[in-house]
């Protein structure tokens, strides 16, 4: 468990890095939106900070406003003196920690592009091979400042001076890192779909999709909900079989029985039936399927994997709504196994 009488917070010196020196030559840590001017003028309550971000960055978009306003806001209000911060300097590949030692404070003189500001105490610097994998992912976080809870223990001790785990052999927490990593990159993609290719266009992005596992495809007119999104089959004119009727739902949601049998329903003896959606099914709509031999069901799990596994063969179209890059992450001792 976390020590509940420290605050653990983590923070980003720019995308680059910009502000590294700043942070450890001037004992502070520092956030840009200098356009802002004197965020201590601005009422203490989010709703406020996000009013003015929106007045300052006109052409922000809508959903973005509140993750700045509440960045800021934190970085103002919610931040204490006493807390501890953590910076991780990445060209370094050291790790500070740092008491806060002062309020907010609004210092243009120091750096016109980091104005905003508060004194730290930094410690001695750790090389990252002092943390668990588990501790690096989390204060690897993509938000410029964001609170550290699932190992602030580990952070806590390190500054201390106390013992913290031992990395002897296998990491137990590489596990952990490999799981997020997939986990957020699979909600990003289930995200992606839902958001830009809303009714329709999901049907045309599942064809492409079944195009490059080997089949061909017509995409039918868009229509009343109910109806046969994609015929899809592997002869280039379509007559001989299997002839597949696709329906897609582009929804997050639960999609039980009644939708899987009215599908079932358009569907002749010798032709098969495809149910694609970003959600899931319930029990009763995987039984109903289980139970016919020409009938399958593809929920968002089962169709971010096939993404994974043709996603080279995708066309720049969707390569750019889904930009993804190939990495490499650890392998568990017992993946490898």
């Amino acid at each position: 468990m976390a020590n509940k009488e420290i605050t653990v917070w983590g923070i980003h010196a720019g995308n680059e890095g910009q502000a590294s020196q700043l942070f450890i030559k001037k004992n502070v840590i520092a956030i840009g939106w200098h356009e802002m001017g004197n965020l201590a003028q601005i009422n203490p309550d989010r709703e406020s900070f996000k009013t003015k971000v929106a007045e300052v960055y006109p052409n922000i978009k809508r959903g973005a406003i509140p993750v700045y306003g509440g960045l800021l806001y934190r970085f103002v209000h919610e931040m204490q003196t006493g807390d501890l911060v953590i910076f991780p300097a990445k060209h370094e590949r050291l790790v500070y920690i740092g008491r806060i030692e002062g309020n907010y404070q609004y210092t243009p003189n120091l750096d016109s592009n980091y104005c905003n500001t508060r004194t730290v105490k930094w410690g001695k610097p750790f090389v990252r091979t002092s943390f668990s994998q588990g501790a690096l992912f989390e204060i690897g976080s993509a938000l410029t400042l964001f609170q550290v809870k699932n190992y602030a223990d580990e952070f806590i001790a390190a500054y201390e001076g106390k013992p913290t785990p031992e990395l002897k052999g296998e990491d137990e927490t590489v596990a952990y890192v490999v799981g997020e990593i997939e986990q957020n990159t699979r909600d990003y993609i289930i995200k992606r779909l839902s958001r830009q290719l809303k009714g329709h266009p999901f049907a045309h992005f599942v064809a492409h999709l079944l195009e490059k596992m080997g089949y061909q495809t017509r995409v039918s007119a868009e229509g009343p909900d109910g109806g046969i999104d994609i015929i899809a089959h592997k002869d280039e004119l379509g007559f001989e079989p299997p002839i597949i009727k696709v329906q897609v739902k582009s929804i997050d949601g639960s999609i039980g029985d009644p939708v899987v049998s009215q599908l079932y329903g358009k569907v002749s003896s010798n032709e098969f039936g495809l149910l694609v959606t970003l959600g899931t099914f319930t029990k009763q709509a995987n039984n109903f399927a289980g139970s016919k031999s020409n009938l399958r069901l593809i929920d968002g799990t089962q169709l971010v994997d096939l993404i994974f596994q043709h996603y080279e063969q995708f066309d720049s179209k969707y390569k750019g709504l889904l930009p993804l890059k190939r990495v490499y992450i650890p392998e568990t001792i017992e993946e490898a196994e």
